[in-house]
């Protein structure tokens, strides 16, 4: 079986063992942690981290791939390799009583964004994920509002933790290189900074809100709330999603619930 890196599970293999030490010493896992690793690949940073944890879960899809991280790892008893979609797993099955999980990982590019949006639903259970992205994903999660890169990943995460870019890496890094830069981002789950009444909710009209995010508010939440109800949470009802906090959409969300809540259907 071949373990070349293949395109359609959009792989690209990370060598570069500055790079790889680098998110160890980013990383400081410790001997208690529960630790997840998806998409380890060949095993390069898996390696590198079986000696620091007593255990570690690693969730791949590829099973060309799993003689060559087993042979990278040796005997390491605390391994153990999961044959799964990243997409699908349940990660909530992996925590032990009151302990944590923390997620790294190398995420392939076609699914990074799909898959932030599946984690997010976890992060009760996460202290932290720390994830080699494509840079320009990395950019859209760290956004400030009013820039190009602002939108829905964005919002999304800032009501659920705090993210940090760490540092850049370059094509050169991975086998074979992809066309793109990439970087390193910590995501860290926090009760949110602003108050939001459901959080559902708030998901439900951020989605709306982007999907026609050159569209004013009043005209990308029509149906939701008139010009008038999002004047009155302070809000311009003729600017674009795009320049609006989290706080924003949280206000406007919980406007949405109370305006619902008070005009039940017939």
């Amino acid at each position: 079986m071949s373990s070349y890196a293949k395109k359609h599970f959009g792989q690209h293999f990370l060598h570069d063992p500055q790079v790889l030490e680098r998110i160890v010493r980013t990383i400081n896992p410790q001997r208690g942690d529960c630790l997840i690793e998806i998409g380890p690949g060949r095993g390069a940073l898996t390696r590198l981290l079986l000696p620091r944890v007593e255990h570690l879960h690693v969730i791949e899809i590829d099973r060309d791939v799993i003689a060559p991280l087993r042979a990278a790892c040796g005997d390491a008893p605390g391994l153990e390799i999961h044959l799964e979609d990243a997409l699908r797993v349940d990660y909530g099955r992996f925590v032990e009583e009151d302990t944590q999980l923390r997620l790294i990982g190398n995420l392939p590019y076609n699914i990074s964004t799909p898959l932030l949006f599946h984690l997010l639903g976890y992060t009760a259970r996460v202290r932290d994920m720390h994830f080699m992205l494509q840079k320009e994903v990395v950019d859209r999660i760290c956004a400030e509002p009013g820039s190009d890169d602002y939108g829905r990943l964005t919002v999304t995460i800032a009501a659920r933790a705090e993210a940090a870019s760490l540092f850049n890496v370059g094509p050169g890094a991975f086998n074979p290189p992809p066309r793109v830069d990439s970087a390193v981002v910590r995501i860290t789950p926090r009760p949110a900074p602003f108050q939001i009444d459901d959080l559902n909710a708030y998901d439900r009209l951020v989605t709306a809100a982007f999907n026609h995010r050159r569209k004013t508010l009043s005209n990308g939440l029509r149906g939701w709330l008139t010009p008038a109800q999002i004047s009155a949470v302070g809000i311009e009802p003729g600017i674009r999603a795009e320049r609006l906090a989290p706080a924003e959409f949280a206000r406007l969300a919980n406007c949405w619930l109370a305006v619902r809540d008070n005009n039940p259907p017939a």
